[in-house]
C-alpha cells in the first residue's frame, strides 16, 4: 500500500498542482527493445486522461514508470510538481487498479476495502467510517460482510476501486480494468466510473486498447503508438480531427483518400480521412448536396450492426468506401441500398480531416 509523498508545499510548489503528473523526456529500453521514446506529457490535477494504443505500444510501460514498478531508464517523472523518478512505488502518493481485481478471496469485502488503513495503522472506529463511506460511494455498502467470490465481476472490480480511493492517493492509476468484463457491464462500468471519478476530484490515468472506451470516460485521449504519443487531445479532437494515418484508422473506421484522389476530388493534395457517418449514399443519378464531392460506385455488402447499417461501396475510382447511416432513417421510408446496385458516395470536404 501507498505511503503519502511529500506535498507540493513542502517543496515550494504551488498547492493547485497537486494530483499533477509530469513526464519529461521518458525513455524506457529493455535491452536492444526500446518500449518508451524520449515522451512527454502533463495531466493537470483532477483529470481523466486515457492512454490509448495496441499491444506494445507503451502505454503499460508508462503507467508501471508513473507507479514506480518499472525505472525510466531516462527522463523524469513528476508528480504534484515533486520529483519522483527515484522514488520506489511505496513512497509514491499513487495507487494502481489492475485487470485482475486483486481481492484478498478469505476476507470480507469491508476488510478489502480497510486492508490499507489497517496498514497505515489507522484506529478501528475511524476505519469502519471510511469503509462504509467507500462502499457507499460505489453503491455497494450492503454487501460489506460478504467474501469476494460471493460478487459479480463487475462488484468485484467497483470493491478494488473502493479499496484504491480510500487511501486518497493524489493519482489513480487504472490498467485496463474493465478488460475482464461482458461488453454490457463494462458499458455500464464506464458510466459508473466516470461519476465516480468526478466526485471524487482525484486524478484518473486510465490505459485501455479499446477505442469506445477511451472516447467514453476522458476528458483527453493520448494515443500510443510505437513508444511515442501520435496524438492527444478531447475526444471530440482525436475521433474528428485524426492528426496521423494510424490515429485515424486506430481510433474507429475510417475511409482514407490518396493524395491524387483528392486532389482530383477538391484540389487540396492531401490525404483525406472521412468517417462513415460522414458519407451519404446516393442513386446513381442524384446529384450530391451543395459543396459536397461524390465517387460513383457499386454497393459490395451491407452489414447490420443494430444502431445503423453499413455500405460497403466499391468506387470506380478504385477506393472503397464505407458509409453509415443510423437505422432511424429507417422509419422514413428511404429506400436501403442492395448488393449490386449502382451508387454514389458523396460527403463534404468540410467534415474531412487533412493528413499529412
Amino acid at each position: 500500500m501507498t505511503t503519502p509523498a511529500p506535498l507540493a508545499q513542502d517543496t515550494g510548489t504551488d498547492l493547485t498542482d497537486r494530483g499533477s503528473v509530469s513526464l519529461q523526456g521518458l525513455s524506457k529500453s529493455f535491452g536492444e527493445f526500446t518500449a518508451v521514446r524520449d515522451l512527454d506529457l502533463h495531466v493537470a490535477p483532477g483529470e481523466f486522461l486515457s492512454m490509448l494504443g495496441p499491444s506494445g505500444s507503451g502505454k503499460t510501460t508508462v503507467l508501471r514508470i508513473i507507479a514506480g514498478f518499472e525505472d525510466a531508464t531516462s527522463g523524469t517523472v513528476r508528480l504534484s510538481g515533486v520529483d519522483v523518478t527515484r522514488t520506489p512505488p511505496h513512497a509514491r502518493d499513487v495507487n494502481t487498479v489492475f485487470q485482475d481485481y486483486a481481492l484478498f478471496p478469505h476476507m470480507t469485502i469491508a476488510d478489502n476495502v480497510g486492508y490499507g488503513l489497517r496498514v497505515r495503522g489507522a484506529g478501528k472506529s475511524a476505519r469502519i467510517e471510511q469503509v462504509q463511506e467507500s462502499l457507499r460511494r460505489v453503491r455497494l455498502d450492503h454487501v460489506a460482510d460478504r467474501l469476494p467470490h460471493q460478487l459479480s465481476g463487475g462488484q468485484r472490480q467497483r470493491i478494488a476501486l473502493a479499496r484504491a480511493l480510500i487511501l486518497r492517493p493524489q493519482v489513480l492509476l487504472l490498467d485496463e480494468p474493465l478488460g475482464a468484463l461482458d461488453k454490457q457491464l463494462r458499458e455500464q462500468m464506464q458510466i459508473e466510473l466516470k461519476q465516480i471519478q468526478r466526485e471524487v476530484g482525484i486524478t484518473f490515468i486510465f490505459v485501455t486498447h479499446d477505442q469506445e472506451e477511451a472516447l467514453t470516460l476522458s476528458d483527453r485521449v493520448a494515443v500510443f503508438n510505437d513508444g511515442r504519443i501520435e496524438q492527444i487531445g478531447s475526444a471530440r479532437e482525436v475521433y474528428e480531427q485524426p492528426r496521423t494515418e494510424f490515429v485515424a484508422r486506430f481510433l474507429g473506421l475510417s475511409n482514407l483518400i490518396e493524395a491524387d484522389l483528392a486532389e482530383q476530388l477538391t484540389g487540396d493534395r492531401l490525404t483525406m480521412s472521412i468517417r462513415p457517418e460522414r458519407v451519404r449514399v446516393l442513386t446513381a443519378d442524384a446529384g450530391p448536396g451543395a459543396g459536397e464531392v461524390a465517387l460513383v460506385g457499386t454497393v459490395t455488402e451491407t452489414v447490420y450492426t443494430g444502431p445503423a447499417t453499413r455500405c460497403l461501396v466499391s468506387t470506380d475510382a478504385g477506393v472503397d468506401i464505407i458509409a453509415e447511416r443510423p437505422n432511424a432513417h429507417d422509419l422514413t421510408g428511404a429506400a436501403e441500398p442492395a448488393r449490386g446496385d449502382r451508387v454514389q458516395v458523396a460527403w463534404n470536404p468540410a467534415h474531412a480531416a487533412r493528413l499529412p
